[in-house]
Protein backbone atom coordinates (compact mmCIF):
# COMPACT_ATOMS: atom_id res chain seq x y z
CA UNK A 1 0.00 0.00 0.00
CA UNK A 2 1.13 3.16 -0.93
CA UNK A 3 1.24 6.02 1.37
CA UNK A 4 1.00 9.95 1.97
CA UNK A 5 3.66 11.90 3.81
CA UNK A 6 0.64 14.04 5.52
CA UNK A 7 -0.83 11.51 7.51
CA UNK A 8 3.18 10.24 8.79
CA UNK A 9 4.54 10.94 11.98
CA UNK A 10 6.90 14.29 12.32
CA UNK A 11 9.70 11.71 13.84
CA UNK A 12 10.08 10.11 10.41
CA UNK A 13 12.99 10.21 7.33
CA UNK A 14 13.14 9.12 3.90
CA UNK A 15 14.67 5.96 3.47
CA UNK A 16 15.02 4.94 -0.50
CA UNK A 17 15.93 0.91 -1.47
CA UNK A 18 17.86 0.25 -4.42
CA UNK A 19 17.41 -3.31 -6.04
CA UNK A 20 18.29 -6.51 -8.43
CA UNK A 21 15.41 -6.24 -11.08
CA UNK A 22 16.95 -9.04 -12.53
CA UNK A 23 14.99 -8.74 -16.34
CA UNK A 24 11.37 -9.28 -14.41
CA UNK A 25 10.62 -5.49 -15.49
CA UNK A 26 8.95 -4.43 -11.87
CA UNK A 27 9.85 -1.73 -10.24
CA UNK A 28 13.56 -1.39 -8.97
CA UNK A 29 13.70 2.30 -7.11
CA UNK A 30 11.33 2.06 -3.87
CA UNK A 31 11.02 4.91 -1.18
CA UNK A 32 9.67 4.48 2.21
CA UNK A 33 8.76 6.68 5.13
CA UNK A 34 10.51 5.34 8.39
CA UNK A 35 9.23 6.40 11.79
CA UNK A 36 12.35 6.51 13.53
CA UNK A 37 10.52 6.07 16.85
CA UNK A 38 8.44 2.88 15.84
CA UNK A 39 10.79 1.34 13.67
CA UNK A 40 8.21 1.20 10.69
CA UNK A 41 8.04 1.79 7.35
CA UNK A 42 5.42 3.13 5.06
CA UNK A 43 5.98 2.68 1.36
CA UNK A 44 5.53 6.11 -0.57
CA UNK A 45 6.23 5.24 -4.11
CA UNK A 46 8.24 3.05 -6.36
CA UNK A 47 10.08 3.28 -10.18
CA UNK A 48 10.78 1.27 -12.69
CA UNK A 49 14.42 0.99 -13.10
CA UNK A 50 16.90 -1.78 -14.21
CA UNK A 51 19.14 -2.82 -11.30
CA UNK A 52 19.38 0.20 -9.58
CA UNK A 53 22.23 -1.89 -7.54
CA UNK A 54 23.60 1.84 -5.94
CA UNK A 55 21.72 4.65 -4.79
CA UNK A 56 22.95 9.03 -4.02
CA UNK A 57 20.16 11.07 -2.68
CA UNK A 58 21.05 14.97 -3.29
CA UNK A 59 21.46 17.08 -0.01
CA UNK A 60 18.54 19.48 -0.32
CA UNK A 61 15.89 15.69 -0.15
CA UNK A 62 14.79 16.82 -3.79
CA UNK A 63 16.93 14.58 -6.01
CA UNK A 64 18.36 10.89 -6.29
CA UNK A 65 20.89 9.57 -8.70
CA UNK A 66 21.07 5.91 -9.07
CA UNK A 67 22.93 3.57 -11.81
CA UNK A 68 21.62 1.08 -13.97
CA UNK A 69 24.29 -1.89 -13.35
CA UNK A 70 24.01 -3.81 -16.39
CA UNK A 71 26.78 -5.29 -19.16
CA UNK A 72 26.79 -4.56 -23.14
CA UNK A 73 27.55 -1.20 -22.69
CA UNK A 74 24.28 -0.37 -21.27
CA UNK A 75 25.72 0.62 -18.11
CA UNK A 76 23.64 3.90 -17.05
CA UNK A 77 23.65 6.84 -14.62
CA UNK A 78 20.20 8.23 -14.01
CA UNK A 79 18.45 11.02 -12.12
CA UNK A 80 15.38 11.33 -10.44
CA UNK A 81 13.23 13.94 -8.76
CA UNK A 82 11.98 12.86 -5.45
CA UNK A 83 8.42 15.68 -4.48
CA UNK A 84 5.46 14.99 -2.12
CA UNK A 85 6.80 11.36 -1.90
CA UNK A 86 6.89 10.76 -5.58
CA UNK A 87 9.66 9.45 -7.74
CA UNK A 88 9.90 10.56 -11.30
CA UNK A 89 12.51 10.19 -13.80
CA UNK A 90 14.41 13.06 -14.88
CA UNK A 91 16.97 11.57 -17.48
CA UNK A 92 20.16 9.20 -17.85
CA UNK A 93 23.19 9.00 -19.56
CA UNK A 94 25.79 6.54 -20.19
CA UNK A 95 27.84 5.19 -17.14
CA UNK A 96 30.73 5.31 -19.72
CA UNK A 97 31.36 1.55 -18.77
CA UNK A 98 30.13 -1.69 -17.53
CA UNK A 99 27.92 -2.67 -14.58
CA UNK A 100 28.38 0.52 -12.93
CA UNK A 101 27.94 -0.74 -8.92
CA UNK A 102 28.65 2.90 -7.31
CA UNK A 103 27.38 6.61 -7.10
CA UNK A 104 28.03 9.53 -5.04
CA UNK A 105 27.38 13.31 -5.54
CA UNK A 106 29.54 16.07 -3.86
CA UNK A 107 27.93 18.30 -1.14
CA UNK A 108 27.23 21.23 -3.33
CA UNK A 109 25.33 18.83 -5.90
CA UNK A 110 27.62 19.72 -8.57
CA UNK A 111 28.90 16.74 -9.63
CA UNK A 112 27.99 12.64 -9.24
CA UNK A 113 30.64 10.34 -9.66
CA UNK A 114 30.05 6.84 -10.73
CA UNK A 115 32.52 3.25 -10.25
CA UNK A 116 32.18 0.63 -13.19
CA UNK A 117 32.63 -2.57 -11.91
CA UNK A 118 33.39 -4.71 -15.04
CA UNK A 119 34.70 -1.60 -17.26
CA UNK A 120 37.49 -0.90 -14.78
CA UNK A 121 36.65 2.37 -14.81
CA UNK A 122 35.58 5.89 -12.83
CA UNK A 123 33.81 8.72 -14.44
CA UNK A 124 32.65 12.06 -13.20
CA UNK A 125 28.95 13.76 -14.59
CA UNK A 126 28.46 17.27 -13.95
CA UNK A 127 24.68 17.87 -12.83
CA UNK A 128 23.00 20.76 -14.83
CA UNK A 129 20.53 23.58 -13.40
CA UNK A 130 17.25 21.72 -13.47
CA UNK A 131 19.41 18.51 -11.20
CA UNK A 132 19.83 16.24 -14.37
CA UNK A 133 22.88 14.50 -15.58
CA UNK A 134 25.11 15.29 -18.05
CA UNK A 135 27.18 13.40 -20.14
CA UNK A 136 30.41 12.19 -18.32
CA UNK A 137 33.35 14.68 -18.71
CA UNK A 138 36.48 12.71 -17.13
CA UNK A 139 36.94 9.10 -17.26
CA UNK A 140 39.16 7.69 -15.94
CA UNK A 141 40.36 3.61 -16.53
CA UNK A 142 41.99 1.55 -14.33
CA UNK A 143 44.81 -1.32 -15.98
CA UNK A 144 45.62 -4.59 -13.81
CA UNK A 145 45.21 -7.61 -12.11
CA UNK A 146 45.40 -10.33 -9.19
CA UNK A 147 45.61 -13.62 -8.16
CA UNK A 148 41.98 -14.56 -7.43
CA UNK A 149 40.30 -15.92 -9.93
CA UNK A 150 38.14 -12.32 -9.82
CA UNK A 151 41.04 -10.20 -10.43
CA UNK A 152 41.32 -10.94 -14.18
CA UNK A 153 41.61 -7.28 -14.63
CA UNK A 154 40.38 -3.90 -12.79
CA UNK A 155 37.25 -3.59 -10.87
CA UNK A 156 36.57 -0.12 -9.28
CA UNK A 157 33.62 -0.81 -6.95
CA UNK A 158 33.36 2.59 -5.03
CA UNK A 159 33.71 5.95 -5.79
CA UNK A 160 34.33 7.75 -1.93
CA UNK A 161 34.94 11.14 -1.68
CA UNK A 162 36.84 12.31 1.80
CA UNK A 163 35.30 14.28 4.03
CA UNK A 164 36.92 17.79 2.70
CA UNK A 165 36.35 16.38 -0.47
CA UNK A 166 39.54 17.12 -1.78
CA UNK A 167 39.84 13.57 -3.12
CA UNK A 168 37.97 10.66 -4.51
CA UNK A 169 39.31 7.28 -3.21
CA UNK A 170 38.64 4.41 -5.99
CA UNK A 171 38.43 0.98 -4.34
CA UNK A 172 39.54 -1.15 -7.30
CA UNK A 173 38.79 -4.93 -6.27
CA UNK A 174 40.79 -5.83 -9.25
CA UNK A 175 43.69 -4.74 -8.21
CA UNK A 176 44.14 -4.24 -5.18
CA UNK A 177 44.56 -1.15 -4.32
CA UNK A 178 42.50 2.08 -3.27
CA UNK A 179 43.44 4.87 -5.58
CA UNK A 180 43.13 8.48 -4.29
CA UNK A 181 42.54 11.50 -7.06
CA UNK A 182 42.65 14.79 -6.05
CA UNK A 183 39.22 16.80 -6.73
CA UNK A 184 38.08 20.23 -6.97
CA UNK A 185 34.15 20.51 -6.55
CA UNK A 186 33.81 24.03 -7.68
CA UNK A 187 35.84 23.63 -11.14
CA UNK A 188 34.23 19.67 -11.46
CA UNK A 189 37.58 18.60 -12.04
CA UNK A 190 39.35 15.08 -11.33
CA UNK A 191 42.84 14.79 -11.98
CA UNK A 192 44.89 12.44 -13.79
CA UNK A 193 47.78 12.30 -11.08
CA UNK A 194 46.98 9.64 -8.54
CA UNK A 195 48.57 8.10 -5.17
CA UNK A 196 48.33 4.15 -5.26
CA UNK A 197 47.31 2.58 -1.93
CA UNK A 198 48.12 -0.84 -2.45
CA UNK A 199 46.47 -4.11 -0.02
CA UNK A 200 47.58 -7.40 0.19
CA UNK A 201 47.55 -9.37 -3.09
CA UNK A 202 43.99 -11.29 -3.62
CA UNK A 203 42.19 -9.44 -0.45
CA UNK A 204 40.10 -7.41 -3.27
CA UNK A 205 39.22 -4.05 -1.68
CA UNK A 206 35.38 -3.16 -2.46
CA UNK A 207 33.87 -0.39 0.10
CA UNK A 208 35.67 2.04 2.54
CA UNK A 209 34.28 4.41 5.31
CA UNK A 210 35.60 7.14 7.10
CA UNK A 211 35.77 8.33 10.68
CA UNK A 212 32.94 11.08 11.53
CA UNK A 213 35.78 12.54 13.94
CA UNK A 214 39.43 11.33 13.34
CA UNK A 215 41.62 11.32 10.15
CA UNK A 216 41.09 7.09 10.08
CA UNK A 217 39.54 5.43 7.04
CA UNK A 218 38.62 1.68 7.40
CA UNK A 219 38.75 -0.32 4.17
CA UNK A 220 36.77 -3.75 3.78
CA UNK A 221 38.33 -6.37 1.44
CA UNK A 222 36.11 -8.37 -0.14
CA UNK A 223 37.90 -11.54 -0.94
CA UNK A 224 39.94 -11.75 2.19
CA UNK A 225 37.07 -10.72 4.90
CA UNK A 226 39.24 -8.51 6.53
CA UNK A 227 38.93 -5.11 7.45
CA UNK A 228 42.32 -2.35 6.97
CA UNK A 229 42.29 0.51 9.58
CA UNK A 230 44.48 3.26 7.77
CA UNK A 231 45.26 6.85 8.56
CA UNK A 232 44.72 9.25 6.00
CA UNK A 233 46.60 12.14 4.89
CA UNK A 234 46.36 14.09 1.62
CA UNK A 235 45.03 11.27 -0.07
CA UNK A 236 47.62 8.56 1.45
CA UNK A 237 46.53 5.49 3.44
CA UNK A 238 48.93 4.58 6.29
CA UNK A 239 47.93 0.90 7.18
CA UNK A 240 48.26 0.62 11.05
CA UNK A 241 45.92 -3.07 11.66
CA UNK A 242 44.05 -5.39 9.11
CA UNK A 243 41.50 -7.51 11.57
CA UNK A 244 39.49 -10.72 9.93
CA UNK A 245 35.32 -10.22 10.34
CA UNK A 246 34.74 -14.05 9.45
CA UNK A 247 34.28 -16.40 12.63
CA UNK A 248 36.51 -18.24 14.17
CA UNK A 249 37.28 -21.15 12.39
CA UNK A 250 35.38 -20.73 9.16
CA UNK A 251 36.23 -22.34 5.70
CA UNK A 252 34.27 -21.21 3.06
CA UNK A 253 35.58 -18.01 1.06
CA UNK A 254 34.91 -15.05 2.51
CA UNK A 255 32.27 -13.05 0.60
CA UNK A 256 32.47 -9.41 2.50
CA UNK A 257 30.39 -6.68 1.44
CA UNK A 258 29.37 -3.11 3.20
CA UNK A 259 31.20 -1.36 6.48
CA UNK A 260 29.93 1.62 8.77
CA UNK A 261 30.99 3.45 11.49
CA UNK A 262 28.12 4.61 14.02
CA UNK A 263 27.76 8.41 14.04
CA UNK A 264 29.49 8.76 17.43
CA UNK A 265 32.70 6.73 16.04
CA UNK A 266 32.32 4.45 18.36
CA UNK A 267 31.97 0.98 16.39
CA UNK A 268 32.43 0.07 13.24
CA UNK A 269 30.01 -2.78 11.27
CA UNK A 270 30.82 -5.02 8.65
CA UNK A 271 29.07 -7.64 6.62
CA UNK A 272 29.50 -10.86 4.98
CA UNK A 273 27.39 -13.16 2.29
CA UNK A 274 26.72 -16.31 2.21
CA UNK A 275 27.68 -18.88 4.06
CA UNK A 276 27.73 -16.93 7.11
CA UNK A 277 25.48 -14.14 6.47
CA UNK A 278 26.53 -11.95 9.58
CA UNK A 279 27.48 -8.44 10.39
CA UNK A 280 31.03 -8.28 12.65
CA UNK A 281 30.65 -5.26 15.25
CA UNK A 282 34.14 -3.79 16.62
CA UNK A 283 34.88 -0.89 18.94
CA UNK A 284 37.21 1.26 17.70
CA UNK A 285 39.82 2.45 20.59
CA UNK A 286 38.94 6.85 20.61
CA UNK A 287 43.13 7.42 20.86
CA UNK A 288 44.44 4.82 18.38
CA UNK A 289 41.62 4.32 15.77
CA UNK A 290 42.44 0.22 16.44
CA UNK A 291 39.63 -2.63 15.98
CA UNK A 292 38.39 -5.23 18.81
CA UNK A 293 35.75 -7.55 17.98
CA UNK A 294 33.07 -6.63 20.10
CA UNK A 295 30.49 -9.75 18.45
CA UNK A 296 28.21 -11.29 15.48
CA UNK A 297 25.01 -10.94 14.63
CA UNK A 298 23.15 -12.90 12.41
CA UNK A 299 21.10 -10.87 9.96
CA UNK A 300 18.28 -12.91 9.82
CA UNK A 301 18.63 -13.88 5.76
CA UNK A 302 20.38 -14.59 2.85
CA UNK A 303 23.57 -12.75 1.45
CA UNK A 304 23.26 -8.92 3.24
CA UNK A 305 24.82 -6.89 0.41
CA UNK A 306 24.25 -3.57 1.82
CA UNK A 307 23.19 -2.08 5.55
CA UNK A 308 22.88 1.39 6.85
CA UNK A 309 23.12 2.91 10.10
CA UNK A 310 20.29 5.22 10.97
CA UNK A 311 21.79 8.44 11.57
CA UNK A 312 20.67 9.39 15.24
CA UNK A 313 22.96 6.13 16.04
CA UNK A 314 19.42 3.61 17.11
CA UNK A 315 18.58 1.79 14.01
CA UNK A 316 20.50 -0.29 12.03
CA UNK A 317 18.60 -1.47 8.55
CA UNK A 318 20.47 -5.00 6.55
CA UNK A 319 19.13 -5.22 2.87
CA UNK A 320 18.72 -9.58 2.54
CA UNK A 321 19.17 -9.35 -1.03
CA UNK A 322 18.07 -13.10 -1.15
CA UNK A 323 15.63 -13.23 1.34
CA UNK A 324 13.69 -9.96 -0.26
CA UNK A 325 13.43 -8.50 3.09
CA UNK A 326 15.26 -5.79 5.05
CA UNK A 327 15.62 -6.48 8.84
CA UNK A 328 15.50 -3.70 11.20
CA UNK A 329 17.99 -3.66 14.95
CA UNK A 330 17.96 -1.69 17.35
CA UNK A 331 21.73 -0.44 18.32
CA UNK A 332 23.03 -0.32 21.84
CA UNK A 333 24.49 2.85 22.02
CA UNK A 334 26.80 1.47 25.23
CA UNK A 335 28.32 -1.61 23.63
CA UNK A 336 27.26 -1.31 20.10
CA UNK A 337 25.65 -4.52 19.74
CA UNK A 338 22.61 -5.36 17.76
CA UNK A 339 19.17 -6.63 19.02
CA UNK A 340 16.89 -8.21 16.02
CA UNK A 341 13.50 -6.03 16.54
CA UNK A 342 11.79 -8.87 14.38
CA UNK A 343 10.82 -6.48 12.30
CA UNK A 344 11.00 -6.17 8.33
CA UNK A 345 10.52 -4.65 5.67
CA UNK A 346 9.65 -6.55 2.26
CA UNK A 347 11.08 -5.67 -0.80
CA UNK A 348 12.48 -7.57 -3.59
CA UNK A 349 16.23 -8.35 -3.75
CA UNK A 350 17.14 -5.37 -1.66
CA UNK A 351 20.92 -4.42 -2.55
CA UNK A 352 21.18 -0.43 -1.60
CA UNK A 353 19.63 1.28 1.05
CA UNK A 354 20.07 5.14 1.81
CA UNK A 355 18.43 7.88 3.68
CA UNK A 356 16.95 11.09 2.25
CA UNK A 357 15.82 14.00 4.22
Amino acid sequence: MIGSLAAWPAAAQTLFVGTYTRGTGRPGIFAYRFDTTKATALLLDSARSTNPSFLAPGRDGKMLYSVSEQGGGKGTVQAWRFRGGKLSFLNEVSSEGDDPCYVTIDKAGRNVIVANYSGGSLALFPVAPDGGVGPAEKIIAHAGSGPHRQQQGPHVHSTVLSPDEDYVLAADLGIDAVISYKYNSRRSTLSDSKKVNAFAAGSGPRHLEFHPKKAWVYVLQELSGTVTACRFRAGVLDTFQTVRLLPEGASAPAHSADIHVSPDGRFLYASNRNPTNHIAIFGIDPQTGMLTLLGMQDTGGKVPRNFTIHPGGKWLLVGNQDSDRINIFSIDKNSGLLTDTGKTIEVPSPVCLKWGE
